[in-house]
């Protein structure tokens, strides 16, 4: 006896310690996984959140150059080791941007009495110089730098050439001083507009000819005459097209033309920018489309082409910066890569901007006296500022991630020749000025459209399903439909995605008005099946055995729908004029993509559906027999005892399917890729094309420059995905619990 006691209690013991074991095994590796994603949540923050990190500066140096008269502009190498400064005398000279020290000085060939009386710098590649004088001529220059590797060490040398001849070259025959200039220089042709001192526009078209026989270039000039609008023109502006021409007023009158056709220009467009201050900066940002407009009261406006209805060039403003800066506005400077600027006032204090975001990243006081001109590094890493002593002060420019903002990645933004503000994913193009659209929310509602109408076909017909399978279904029948629907679950969805796009979407297209009578004809034909059998003799409906009557509905539905479908052709040519796309197209004004949300519904939801099925059978079938019988017992039909006891009984384990299907419908990727067109448009209708947060990730991040605003907006696309399901399965899971406590006593 006692030694049956003992074996007992070591046979206790062992359990004991194998319960123990398991439980720290089940413990620990739950402790792992939420450890896992709690470090992939972490990751996806750190990747992101410099994209929220304000820009930062700091001075490097500050020195003085030798007089050689007033400066009039200034820019920098890439490198940011060299800059250059233009004077009042003509005078180029390079220096080190570290140090201030003249590496290399030329004076240009002005004529004797003669005084230089404007002055022109391209913005953007910022290489064209072209000085006015007061004679009626102007010198054009290019400078560039040649970069060389002696002794394994960079050496930077500039390099000045005149392009147009070494002689100055006449641009007002009469001999007027020029008081404003703009110029523009392509490969083929070269424009220059000035404005003279009795008020006259001129305006010069140089035509390079190469000749065939000894490549010797000639350079054709023709002379035009513009008609002077009615305000002043203080500041000139031509973009590098040489097709739109903006004179403007310090009092804030603009006039537009359009000089593409040199020999018949016309005047456009006539605004007002400003009416209570005074326009003290015009600048274009990168590309041309748009100019900044900065006034006497530190407000900083973008105005751009936009097309009209009749899709005619008008300008507008798109936006404006207001009550950042704190005097009047000197000078701006642009990025030559992306859409910000820096702009300077005449109290000291330089900010820098992005337009696309409308984000202010920086203001600082960097000078105690005012500020006349600034430069930006081609790589937007450093700027050269001149203040109102003469003195150049060099800053470095910490600014990773300008064109990121909430109201970017939200909201509608008024992007460059849009018409009005939208909602636009499109991150890269081919040309270099393009302005990026980081927008998430077309990808976002791409997302929940691709997951509505999955749900939408995969809820209806999983859950009923798992109704009739687990309470009407003969165990037999049962035993062979489950695991057939379960197995579904294995197909891999990039064979399903290939399947709807290659197949589907074109099968759908051809046949789109039979797709639809399914959804009339189907019902119909079920219901009046149904009819009939009940109308069959007795004998003939207890030939088959309870619970298998469903399969008799297969022949009929394979009927039905190859009805269906037959139809197709002769509806769409009844009804639709033989062509149901274009009647949706041109008669409803409903675009129609080939692979859109319907193709996206039928191919996820068929995806999904195994999913919901089997979670939501497993909850109806485990509801306790005793419960059902019961009610049958109390005189219930079998119809009230699944709508009043089981249901309720096995709510959350259906609300709990259906969840976790609407998860794998909002992180699908392979289908939504291959079935969608991937065209990011807000659009809820069925027959547009869409894309998802996972798909776009899938498309883009291996081709994103790591590191990128690109790069990490993925990331976020990513982050946001995460917290969304996050989100949704927290819900699910305190409306689960919900239903368990509220039905736990039947």
């Amino acid at each position: 006896m006692t030694e049956l006691i003992l074996k007992t209690s070591q046979s206790h013991s062992k359990r004991m310690l194998k319960d123990k074991l398991a439980s720290f095994v089940v413990g620990f590796g739950g402790i792992l996984v939420i450890f896992a994603i709690a470090l992939i949540f972490f990751y996806f923050l750190y990747v992101v959140i410099p994209l929220f990190q304000s820009a930062d500066q700091q001075k490097v140096a500050e020195y003085t150059l030798p007089d050689q008269g007033r400066i009039l502009a200034l820019s920098m190498e890439e490198q940011t080791e060299v800059g250059v400064v233009f004077s009042s005398k003509a005078n180029v000279r390079f220096f080190r941007t570290d140090t201030g020290k003249v590496i290399k000085s030329k004076q240009l060939p002005v004529p004797q009495g003669v005084r230089v009386s404007s002055f022109n710098q391209t913005d953007f590649s910022g290489s064209s110089v072209l000085f006015g004088l007061s004679n009626g001529q102007a010198i054009v220059l290019k400078y560039k730098y040649i970069d060389t590797y002696p002794d394994d060490k960079r050496l930077i040398t500039p390099h000045i050439e005149l392009p147009l001849g070494e002689e100055p070259i006449v641009v007002d025959q009469q001999g007027k001083a020029l008081v404003k200039l703009a110029y523009q220089d392509g490969e083929d042709e070269a424009t220059l507009v000035a404005l003279t001192a009795d008020k006259r526009l001129l305006m010069v078209h140089f035509t390079r000819q190469t000749s065939m026989l000894d490549e010797e270039v000639t350079i054709e000039r023709n002379y035009y005459t513009l008609p002077v609008p009615s305000h002043d023109i203080d500041y000139i502006l031509l973009d590098n097209n040489q097709r739109y021409l903006y004179l403007i007023s310090r009092k804030g009158d603009m006039s537009f033309y359009d000089v593409g056709d040199k020999s018949s220009s016309r005047q456009v467009q006539q605004l007002r920018l400003t009416t209570r201050a005074e326009v003290t900066a015009v600048r274009f940002l990168t590309g041309d489309i748009s100019i900044l407009v900065g006034d006497s009261k530190g407000t900083i406006s973008q105005w751009s082409v936009v097309p009209d209805e009749f899709h005619q060039p008008r300008i507008k403003r798109l936006r404006q910066f207001t009550g950042d800066m704190k005097g009047r506005i000197t000078d701006i400077a642009i990025e030559p890569a992306r859409k910000g600027f820096l702009a300077i006032d005449d109290r000291g204090y330089m900010g820098l901007f992005h337009t696309t975001a409308h984000r202010t990243l920086l203001v600082n006081k960097i000078s105690d006296g005012g500020l006349l001109h600034a430069s930006m590094a081609p790589r937007a890493n450093a700027a050269l500022i001149v203040n109102n002593k003469g003195q150049i002060q060099f800053i470095r420019l910490h600014n990773e991630y300008p064109e990121i903002s909430w109201q970017a990645l939200w909201g509608k933004v008024w992007y460059e020749s849009y018409t009005k503000p939208e909602y636009i994913w499109q991150s890269s193009s081919a040309s270099d000025d393009f302005e990026p659209k980081f927008s998430l929310t077309p990808i976002t509602f791409g997302t929940l459209k691709a997951a509505f109408y999955a749900m939408l076909i995969a809820i209806p017909l999983s859950i009923f399903g798992a109704l009739y399978t687990a309470q009407f279904m003969h165990p037999g029948m049962r035993q062979l439909v489950k695991p057939t629907i379960e197995i579904m679950e294995a197909l891999p969805t990039v064979i399903l995605g290939f399947l709807a796009g290659l197949w589907l979407a074109p099968f759908v297209e051809t046949h789109l008005p039979g797709i639809f009578a399914m959804l009339i004809i189907m019902p119909i034909g079920i219901l009046l099946s149904s009819f009939a059998w009940e109308k069959l003799p007795v004998s003939v409906r207890h030939a088959i055995p309870e619970g298998w009557e469903a399969g008799l509905l297969l022949p009929v539905v394979i009927l039905l729908v190859w009805l269906a479908i037959r139809m197709s052709p002769s509806m769409e040519l009844w009804w639709f004029g033989g062509d149901m796309r274009s009647w949706l197209t041109n008669d409803m004004g409903i675009g129609f993509d080939q692979r859109n949300a319907v193709v996206v519904g039928l191919a996820m939801g068929f995806a999904i559906i195994p999913t919901i099925f089997s979670i939501a059978e497993d909850a109806i079938f485990g509801v306790p027999k005793h419960l059902s019988n019961g009610s049958l017992a109390m005189g219930a039909t079998t119809w009230q005892t699944l709508i009043r006891i089981v249901l309720p009984s096995a709510s959350p384990g259906i609300f709990s399917g259906v969840m976790i299907g609407f998860g794998r419908a909002v992180g699908e990727t392979m289908i939504v890729l291959m079935a969608t067109g991937n065209t990011p448009v807000m659009d809820f209708s069925p027959f547009e094309g869409l894309r998802t947060l996972s798909a776009n990730i899938a498309v883009e991040l291996p081709e994103a420059e790591l590191g990128s605003s690109h790069y990490r907006v993925l990331f976020l696309a990513g982050l946001v995905l995460f917290a969304f399901t996050f989100l949704v399965n927290t819900i699910a899971e305190l409306v689960r619990q919900h239903l368990r406590q509220k039905y736990s006593n039947l």
